[in-house]
């Protein structure tokens, strides 16, 4: 029996078990859509198409499938592009179907024609596009079987609306036939025994846990690893989570915005062990007086990550899970005594620096907000954050008591990702409890997508962080441009309950801390979208901070 191309492609997505995607109908899109109608996948359709990617890729951050979405051809999906970088810069598996105009005008200037897999190319794990009914299934599969294995990424595949239109038979793809790509780990354990020697000699060991621990599922080898050595570990942003915040040995995050115990402990230690992370340039200060006195050991499963911001004196290229297993055993035999020791001065560090809770005679501050979110949701929610301010709060003051529960935006760094990401979410794990926690600045980049929670009764909380300014630029404006605050700070306030309502969501404002924990509980406990609205003192900033540019232990704290 012949189908349609675009018929073709809702079977091949069928198959391959895709259960949501996330876009907006347009004109090179009309024939798939029309297949959608008949379709059993659901479709969430967004307001805009940057939302559908970062809907998408927080299904996939939150759930273990890939995120699919989809535009139309031009401006839909240049709209994409964001989210798919966004996905590209932290290794999220994503799917983005972009329509295309008619093969026979490609290259024409027709309307609405955008050369997209051009403009993605630097963004993406891999680009294709179909030229016939016949091959879409197996391009399917290869796209998510790219997207999803090795180093996760986004795949945009390209479809030209003739070929939505053509008829083909429909053959099941089997195998994966993707010339020139291997899933298969190019593991390089050379370096293990001098590794194990130099961890088990180590007396000021401090280890990194990166997104690859989150993304490799490595949390109990992690967690043996930490036990089995007496490892003190922190966390980059993204890997925050890998061991619990509660942890006797977890020292919080490192970086520009990191636990002062966490970067003082760097600073002192004499051997780090990286694990899944690039080492950027937001976790290790500058680079160049970073681990000056300690011998560095990178763990990640893509060589082109070592020694590309940080040289490694050693490094095994592998899963986190394996390696981590691999040394546990092979660095056994350390100083026991000499290592709790050093644990309780690293404790002892953070515990002369604690994250700054004070607060002002009626004011409500960021912390008093997530110390009650937590109280009220006991560890259970998915917290995604917008970024700035908000996302730094986020990560120093939220206990993260699972992993895979904390979603922000990371390499990117991209405002407009909290509110759609949530979305994405709760498709992805429906039973859980999702908290989206924003600034007034990052959610008015994608507020549109309320009337989408509104529509579909997603029951995402948002709570707004409103400085009425724009509070991590102003920040730096304040610290290092003598308070010239140019165009940071709004001449006006939205009012953010009257836009929820609009869109037909349920909001209120909180504006004391004894209402907080009775705010979060009505919040949790109301069906449906809620936004709470919380007016937060404007001079107030995220500490601790290392200027740009300065090593970690010159922060303000």
């Amino acid at each position: 029996m012949e189908l349609t191309g675009a018929q073709i492609m809702m079977k091949s997505l069928e198959d391959e078990r895709v259960e949501t995607i996330f876009g907006i109908p347009g004109g090179t899109v009309i024939p798939l859509y029309d297949a959608i109608y008949d379709s059993p996948i659901k479709h969430v359709l967004v307001r805009h198409e940057q939302a559908a990617a970062h809907a998408a890729d927080g299904y996939s951050r939150a759930g273990d499938k890939v995120g699919v979405c989809v535009a139309t051809s031009g401006p839909g999906a240049t709209n994409l592009v964001t989210g798919i970088a966004t996905a590209h810069m932290d290794s999220s598996p994503m799917l983005a179907i972009t329509g295309q105009v008619a093969t026979g005008s490609i290259g024409t200037d027709a309307f609405q024609e955008a050369h997209i897999l051009g403009i993605t190319l630097p963004v993406v794990k891999h680009s294709m596009q179909v030229r016939s009914a016949e091959e879409i299934p197996q391009t399917i599969r290869d796209a998510l079987y790219i997207a999803s294995t090795g180093r996760p990424g986004p795949v945009v595949v390209d479809f030209p609306v003739d070929v939505q239109k053509a008829s083909g038979v429909y053959t099941r793809a089997e195998g994966n036939g993707c010339r020139g790509y291997s899933a298969e780990i190019p593991e390089d354990l050379s370096g293990m025994e001098r590794a194990a020697r130099l961890i088990r000699g180590s007396k000021r060991p401090v280890v990194i846990a990166g997104n690859g621990v989150n993304i490799s599922r490595a949390f109990e080898q992690l967690k043996n690893f930490s036990e089995g050595l007496d490892l003190p570990v922190a966390t980059s942003l993204l890997g925050k989570g890998s061991l619990p915040s509660g942890h006797e040995n977890c020292i919080g995050l490192v970086g520009m915005h990191g636990n002062a115990g966490a970067n003082r402990a760097l600073d002192k230690a004499d051997v780090i062990v990286v694990i899944g992370s690039r080492l950027s340039d937001r976790s290790t200060g500058k680079q160049a007086a970073f681990a000056s006195d300690a011998a560095v050991i990178h763990v990640d499963l893509d060589v082109a990550e070592i020694n590309k911001n940080i040289d490694a004196d050693v490094w095994l290229i592998g899963d986190a899970g394996k390696v981590m297993s691999l040394l546990t055993d092979e660095a056994a035999g350390h100083d026991s005594a000499a290592r709790r020791a050093w644990l309780g001065a690293v404790r002892d560090m953070a515990s002369s620096e604690p994250l700054r809770r004070e607060a002002e005679s009626g004011g409500v501050y960021p912390w008093q907000v997530i110390d009650a979110l937590d109280t009220v949701t006991r560890g259970e929610a998915i917290v995604v954050t917008e970024v700035g301010q908000n996302q730094m709060w986020a990560a120093l003051y939220h206990d993260a008591k699972q992993p895979r529960r904390f979603l922000t935006s990371g390499g990117l760094g991209t405002m407009g990702f909290g509110i759609p990401a949530s979305m994405g979410a709760h498709f992805a794990k429906p039973d859980l409890p999702i908290v989206c926690l924003a600034g007034d600045g990052s959610a008015m980049m994608n507020i549109q997508e309320l009337d989408t929670y509104a529509r579909y009764d997603l029951p995402v909380k948002v709570i707004v962080f409103d400085n009425n300014c724009l509070g991590m630029v102003r920040q730096w404006q304040q610290l290092f441009y003598d308070e010239r605050f140019s165009n940071t700070i709004y001449s006006r306030r939205p009012d953010f309950v009257k836009i929820a309502h609009g869109m037909g969501i349920e909001a209120f404002s909180v504006e004391a801390p004894a209402m907080l924990r009775g705010a979060m509980e009505r919040a949790i406990d109301t069906p449906g979208p809620v936004l709470v609205h919380v007016p937060i003192p404007q001079r107030h900033n995220v500490f601790p901070m290392v200027p740009a540019g300065a090593p970690l232990k010159e922060m303000i704290i």
